[in-house]
């Protein structure tokens, strides 16, 4: 990376050795991975091994092309947007083919299996002493645009990983879901499920309708619940992923 600004995880770290050595960044990468992959072995099988080699061995070999690009400018803002979203691009089309780019999620996979720390909390957490042993050798804004370029790479990741369409669901408590129900299939194309449910004070039974749809459909269904039922208690949440039909397809006619 072009200026000393420094990537997460085993990359990180390969830069830091290699801004006081000269050996090869990509050597460093393949080299440093190699433990992880050999400790990993029993642990995580070998179809996950065989992936994150191939991935890791392709991303070795990719910082050798992109050697070309390190004097392509030398404006530190540019190299860290830029840097972070090409790495995060990479990164985001291995995770969807469920490969894995570093030894240091080997590692939070490993703890999180054993422990209640997430593998995302582990990985921050390394990169963090990575981005403060960068800084304390090479300047403090050296860290913090490294830290920077790590943000835009992870929002990155998840764009690749998941969709830019990030998906929505709602939950809605009504008296009227019947007819909220038919009201979102025949305007929108949505269909619900249905829970039956019971108010605690009043004791009486309630609809609760459960939907997925975009994010771009969030405001007119908002405008439409209310002018069927002003009382309804609605909830909305991001959704991660989906397994089944998409929500982005247009419904049939």
């Amino acid at each position: 990376m072009p200026n000393n600004i420094f990537d997460g995880g085993v990359t990180g770290i390969s830069m830091i050795i290699g801004n006081s050595s000269k050996i090869p960044l990509a050597a460093l990468v393949a080299a440093i991975n190699i433990p992880f992959l050999c400790i990993a072995l029993k642990k995580l099988g070998k179809k996950f091994i065989l992936r994150a080699a191939y991935a890791m061995i392709l991303f070795a070999m990719m910082i050798k092309v992109f050697d070309g690009f390190e004097d392509a400018t030398e404006d530190l803002l540019l190299a860290t947007v830029f840097g972070g979203v090409i790495l995060g691009v990479g990164v985001g089309l291995v995770l969807r083919s469920g490969g894995c780019l570093d030894g240091t999620e080997i590692v939070g996979i490993m703890v999180n299996r054993k422990t209640n720390i997430s593998v995302g909390n582990i990985v921050l957490a390394i990169n963090i002493v990575i981005y403060i042993i960068a800084g304390a050798m090479f300047g403090i804004d050296r860290g913090m645009y490294s830290m920077l370029m790590y943000f835009i790479t992870s929002k990155v990741i998840d764009i690749v990983e998941i969709g830019w369409e990030q998906a929505k669901a709602i939950m809605i408590i009504t008296d009227n879901g019947e007819k909220i129900a038919e009201g979102l299939h025949e305007n929108f194309g949505r269909t619900v499920t249905f829970i039956r449910g019971e108010g605690l004070i009043s004791g009486t039974e309630k609809d609760i309708l459960y939907c997925v749809v975009t994010r771009a459909e969030i405001f007119e269904i908002r405008k439409f619940i209310n002018s069927l039922d002003v009382t309804a208690f609605t909830t909305i949440t991001d959704v991660s992923e989906i397994i089944g039909r998409n929500v982005k397809q247009k419904p049939e006619a």
